[in-house]
């Protein structure tokens, strides 16, 4: 197979990329640019990545949260008693404090979180799934599967779907290895 080598030409074509196959070799390859396989993954992922998250976000819409108010709801959700420290929620959705303070600042608005001290520690704050949240959360979780399945899982096989999970373990993983605060 024959690679088209410009970018518009890369974003059309589809790639065979072998799953499992050794790391390509790069020491022919310049630092400056990308080999034509390369080029090809990194514009197939970043098109799918763009697309898939503006999807996404446009199916929960409905719903009345964004992607990123569902993942807080993910994460407070499968946490004891709903709530969590804001820091390791900030940990954990990998945002800054002021970004995790503007992220829930609707959410709060809506009545759906509270901030509340911690008993042990006032100094502590927590983040806490309300009544009205939780409900809120349950009305958007089978929209929110459904897309999912229609936009990801169910377009790929199982065999795709554990190469998929695969790659990107393996991705996370070499992330990790790279970063000393992991």
């Amino acid at each position: 197979m024959t690679l088209p080598t410009t970018p518009s030409a890369v974003a059309a074509s589809p790639v065979d990329i072998p799953i499992g196959a050794a790391p390509p070799d790069h020491s022919t390859v310049d630092d400056l640019s990308l080999g034509a396989l390369e080029m090809a993954a990194w514009v197939a992922f970043n098109r799918a990545r763009n697309d898939l998250m503006g999807a996404l976000e446009r199916d929960l819409a409905s719903t009345g949260l964004s992607l990123g108010d569902y993942q807080v709801f993910v994460a407070l959700t499968a946490s004891e008693h709903q709530s969590m420290r804001m820091c390791d929620l900030a940990d954990r959705l990998q945002l800054s404090p002021s970004g995790l303070t503007r992220r829930l600042d609707g959410l709060v608005k809506s009545g759906w979180i509270e901030r509340q001290s911690a008993e042990h520690d006032r100094r502590v704050m927590l983040a806490v799934v309300t009544p009205s949240g939780r409900r809120a959360f349950e009305r958007a979780m089978p929209v929110h599967v459904r897309s999912v399945r229609e936009r990801i899982t169910g377009v790929l096989s199982e065999d795709e779907l554990r190469s998929m999970a695969d790659i990107f373990a393996k991705i996370r993983f070499a992330l990790d290895a790279d970063d000393p605060a992991a």
